[in-house]
């Protein structure tokens, strides 16, 4: 795994917890999804496209279970036929869609914020852990721990609108580059996966992000990188309020946490929100281990999956040991059960889509 300069081992912990905190307030064609991707609730009378449909996958075991499985659960008269409406798959975002090394890019995102809004802020410069961040001293901002953390979300999520937020975040991912690649954050998506993705849709299933993210930093670009609409997101929350501003009623976000989609809280969240159990499950660390273990224990046919990263040239190689999107229990239990898992390295063709000139 590549190491974020200037941190230790020590901040596992508090890396930990920032999936939650960070919401406190909280395929071809890429970052345009065309026809296919727009079809988000596929009706079921759209036909499995093709086994050349996952171009970007290898022909090995993992491309050919995913295959078999949509073929199987979609074709009338198959002994694992799946009605429509039960045809949900559930998608991890970090790690799962798109990239999340060295640093959550939601966290990023933050840290962007607090340098933009440092000219408002003169105090920031003897303040922690503002004054660190504003130093570039990342390894000393996380160090604040918990309370640190919060206050940097709190001082960029907070007090104002989700539509405002949206701009916010909007205007940044159009502008931000990933500090090891230089592309744009919503170009470290994984081709293979948005490929994945419209192969599903295309086949009448109905994609959903369920990830620790916050849901408001998710839904500013799910609908245009994956062809997920905002109304298909399930990510963490924080509390809002209603105010009157110049004698209309809007929507304020609040510096209060009501909910962590993580762990245990995936399958919880998608009981509240989707009302049905998924029959398929995708994702790539610990956090997830839940949400496939709850997929999986359904009647009929099922399918689980974890993305293996095991490619340290083309992307990054970590599991067990990582600081971010640890995978120990959930590798040990998807070995044992018999779910899919996918090696980076061995399955992909490619990781990353193309990017053009424009969004260099």
């Amino acid at each position: 795994m590549s190491a974020i300069p200037g941190l230790g081992r020590n901040l596992a912990p508090v890396l930990a917890t920032i999936v939650g905190l960070v919401a406190l307030v909280g395929a071809r064609a890429i970052l345009r999804p065309g026809p296919e991707a727009s079809a988000a609730a596929g009706d079921g009378t759209t036909a499995p496209a093709p086994e050349d449909a996952l171009p970007s996958w290898k022909d090995g075991a993992a491309k050919r279970a995913i295959l078999d499985f949509v073929r199987r659960t979609t074709t009338p008269g198959s002994a694992d036929f799946v009605p429509p409406a039960e045809r949900i798959a559930v998608f991890d975002n970090d790690g799962t869609l798109w990239a999340e090394q060295p640093l959550y890019f939601q966290l990023a995102f933050a840290i962007d914020r607090v340098k933009a809004l440092a000219p408002a802020h003169p105090e920031w410069k003897e303040e922690e852990p503002f004054a660190s961040l504003l130093r570039n001293d990342l390894s000393a901002a996380l160090a604040q721990g918990e309370h640190g953390i919060a206050a940097i979300v709190m001082a960029t999520h907070a007090e104002m609108t989700p539509e405002e937020f949206d701009a916010i975040a909007k205007e940044w991912l159009a502008t931000a580059k990933h500090p090891k690649t230089g592309r744009p954050y919503t170009a470290m998506v994984y081709a293979p996966m948005l490929e994945l993705l419209v192969h599903l849709r295309g086949a009448g299933y109905r994609t959903w992000i369920v990830s620790g993210g916050g849901i408001d930093f998710l839904r500013a670009f799910a609908e245009r990188v994956y062809g997920i609409p905002p109304e298909q997101v399930i990510g963490s929350t924080g509390k809002l309020e209603v105010e009157m501003r110049d004698g209309k009623p809007v929507l304020v976000k609040l510096p209060e946490l009501e909910f962590v989609d993580d762990k245990e809280g995936k399958p919880i969240a998608i009981q509240r929100i989707i009302g049905r159990r998924p029959i398929a499950a995708f994702g790539n660390s610990d956090g997830d281990l839940a949400m496939l273990e709850w997929t999986a224990a359904g009647a009929g046919a099922r399918f689980c999956l974890f993305v293996h990263h095991t490619d340290a040239e083309r992307e990054w190689a970590y599991d067990r040991e990582s600081k971010i999107g640890r995978l120990d229990k959930g590798l040990d239990a998807a070995r044992a059960a018999g779910w899919t898992v996918v090696d980076m390295k061995a399955d992909w063709e490619r990781i990353f889509p193309a990017v053009s000139e424009g969004e260099r």
